[in-house]
Order: structure tokens, then sequence, then C-alpha cells
């Protein structure tokens, strides 16, 4: 079971990821509604993967993403966000992002996206 830490300040959304991970191997170990939160579980539990919203209150997706990476460098992280422009998304890539899912997802999408990372290790 892979365990992963979900980051997204929509309550709604922190569950339906849940619910689309749990019947696919996944365990949610963690669940944050804003970067600082986030950074803290992952400093706690040290999850294999943690997917991550950019549009959260405080810190952004992005600058959450910079300081895992800087707490992490072999941190998976994958950006589900609603915001899915360009510069968004060449930005988290760039800060260590392994993939970028835009919302709306389809569930197969996203299980494919993340068993595929798993799988490269």
């Amino acid at each position: 079971m892979y365990r992963v830490i979900v980051a997204d300040d929509s309550a709604f959304m922190r569950t339906l990821i849940r619910r689309t991970l749990e019947p696919h191997g996944f365990a949610v170990v963690g669940e944050a509604p804003n970067g600082e939160d986030c950074i803290a579980l992952y400093r706690a539990l040290r999850p294999d993967l943690v997917t991550l919203d950019n549009t959260m209150h405080g810190m952004s997706g992005v600058e959450t993403l910079k300081a895992l990476m800087v707490l992490d460098p072999q941190a998976r992280v994958v950006m589900i966000s609603a915001m899915g422009q360009e510069a968004i998304v060449k930005d988290a890539v760039i800060a260590g992002a392994k993939a970028f899912i835009v919302k709306p997802f389809k569930e197969e999408r996203v299980i494919k996206t993340l068993l595929k990372l798993m799988e490269r290790g």
C-alpha cells in the first residue's frame, strides 16, 4: 500500500481524492487544508506521495512544493489543481512536481499517473 498525503483547501476535494485513491492500493495517511499543514504532516509521516492543490490559503501549492523539495529532494509530489495555465504547470514541474493533473479529473487518469510514478521509484 502506498502512503499518501492529500493537500487541498477544499474538504470536498480531499474526500473525493481519498475515495478515488483508496480502492486502488493507496492509503491516505494525512489530509492538509493548507501548505503549512502539508509540510508538517510530511515531516511527521514521510509518505510515499503527496497530492497538492495549487490554490490554497496562505502558501500556494507551488510554494508548498518548493518547501517539500528542500525538506526531501526525493519527494514525489503530484499537483492536482483547477489552475492549469501553462505558466503554473511549468513552475510546478520546474519546482519538482512529478506530474500535473487538471481538475476536474477522471479517476482513471489519476490512478494511472500515480501508479506509473510509484513504479518508477
